[in-house]
This record gives structure tokens, sequence and C-alpha cells, in this order.
């Protein structure tokens, strides 16, 4: 049913422009992975999309579908309550440059001489035109009002639904790269969006899009030459200095199109590291098997 939703998501979706540029956390206390604090908000009256809301609070929409899964996709219920999930636990990664993790559909960014992380919502390739997973790179150049040439895939993919695409497309508000465009080789950019949607789905040709505001931020932000870590963790883990050990579960992508279109959950690859850690005496199964199987994103004591 989740990923039935996702893809009637595509065909339109309403929202407002973010009031937050990023989402910026203070690092935790050496030995600790896990920054913020979830909130709860509760939707007014007026007609408001998810999409919206998610934008609000600086999330993605998938972000909001996972910690609220019985929330109407679309116009969630006037005076429900929804979880924002903004507690985290940060990716093993070093803190250094920018981490995107493409199980989440967020970025972090790590500013240099700064104890905190800024963290944003992103869109990411659709099957077939994956985003990477597992590259180290750089931010190699930058440019405001970006150029966009299609590859003669996507000519052939347009072409076939009637909607011919230019050589090459001009820079402006219309260009599906937006405004600013941050490229970390020939075939991969960190960039905006011409749409009002997108922002925590897999929408791009394996780009890495976020919304205007965002990447105007980030493209000011970021200098040339900042390492730049792809990797795709759908289970974090940390085990905190007190001694209380919390699991995140993100719903895993979809590597098939079988996978993409069964309304069965796609399943979870545990790292040995996660085996490991999940395997600890002090484990509660009960709540284990609740956190595995709900993958709401919200981090959990397991112990």
């Amino acid at each position: 049913m989740k990923k039935l939703i996702f893809r009637s998501l595509m065909l339109g979706l309403a929202t407002f422009s973010a009031t937050l540029i990023a989402k910026e956390y203070p690092l935790p206390a050496e030995g600790s992975r896990l920054i913020g604090s979830n909130e709860f908000y509760v939707v007014p009256q007026k007609k408001l999309t998810l999409e919206g809301i998610a934008a609000e609070f600086q999330l993605g929409l998938t972000n909001m579908l996972e910690a609220n899964p019985s929330a109407d996709p679309f116009l969630p219920a006037p005076k429900s309550t929804l979880i924002v999930p903004h507690q985290l636990i940060l990716p093993d990664t070093p803190h250094e440059g920018i981490v995107i993790n493409v199980a989440e559909m967020r970025l972090y960014y790590y500013p240099k001489d700064r104890n905190v992380v800024e963290v944003l919502p992103i869109g990411i390739g659709q099957l077939g035109t994956d985003t990477p997973e597992n590259w180290v790179t750089k931010i190699r150049r930058k440019k405001a009002n970006p150029t966009w040439t299609p590859t003669a895939k996507m000519h052939k993919e347009y072409a076939a639904r009637g909607e011919p695409l230019p050589k090459v497309w001009p820079a402006g508000p219309d260009n599906p790269m937006g405004l600013f465009a941050m490229y970390l080789g020939n075939l991969y950019a960190i960039h905006g969006t011409n749409a009002s949607f997108g922002i925590g789905l897999r929408v791009s040709h394996g780009c890495v899009r976020l919304r205007n505001d965002d990447i105007e931020y980030l493209f000011k932000s970021v200098p040339v030459g900042t390492r730049v870590q792809f990797v795709n963790q759908p289970v974090k883990a940390t085990l905190e200095p007190n001694g209380i050990r919390y699991l995140e579960v993100h719903h895993p992508l979809s590597k098939t199109q079988e996978e993409f279109n069964s309304n069965e959950p796609t399943v979870l690859q545990l790292t040995p590291k996660v085996v490991r850690f999940i395997a600890a005496q002090d484990t509660n199964s009960y709540t284990l098997k609740r956190v595995l199987d709900d993958r709401s994103g919200i981090p959990t004591r397991i112990n």
C-alpha cells in the first residue's frame, strides 16, 4: 500500500514554501550519535497537504509518511496529531563535509570549524536511474543558473511520453535543475528543482534534488572541494554513553521493479555490525521486532 501511495503522489502535489532553511543540530557529546527531539503538530482546520507540512518542518514526504503511516498522504485530517521526526541517529560516517544517506533521503552537512550538523531533506533517483549509494567524492564546481543537457536516454524517455526535450534546456526558473547546482562529476549533481514536489521521493534521474531555498543556502555555504559521501543506511544504531541502545529503521530502497510494484515490504538487509548490535543480551525482543516491522524512521530504545 505504501508504495502505491508513493506512485500516486507523483501525479501532482500542492505545497507552500518552507520557512526553515536548514535544520541545525549541535553535535552530540563524545561517544553519542543521537541528536534532536521529536515534536507533535496538530493539523489546523485549513486544508494543508502532508507535503506542505513536511516542507514547513524541513522534512521530506517520506520522513512524514514513515513516522505517520496512518495519516492521509494528501490531506491529513484537521485536528489530527502528527509526529514530526526531528530526532535522528547520525549516519555511521566521518563527521565531515556532506553525507547523503539515500535510504532516509536526508543530506547531512558538517560545516568546517563549527560543532553542528545541518540536515536537509532530498529527492533521489528513480528506480533504474538510481542515486549512488557507496561513493566518496567532492564538490568539483558550482554554477548559479545552470543549464540542463538531457542524455540520449532522457530524450527517448520524454519523447515516448510526447514531451520532446530541447538539446540544452536554458537557465531559468523552469529549468529542472533549478537555479543552483553543485557538480560532483560529469553525471551527478546536487541541485534545485522547478517542481513543487518530489522532496522525499524517488523522482530524479540520479541527481540529488533539494527545495530551492535549501540548495541556495547550501550553494552559498559549501565551498568547492568539500568532501561528499553517499551511503545507503536504512538501519542506524547507537550505543549511547549512558548505556541506552537506540535503533532507527527506514524502509529500504527497492532494487527491482518487482520489489517496487509489490505490496510486500522490501526485505531489510542487516549489516554484520547491526546484527551484533541487536544480538546483545539486554535487547528487548518484542521492541526489536516492532521497530524492524514498523520502520518508522524514529530512534527507539531497544534495551
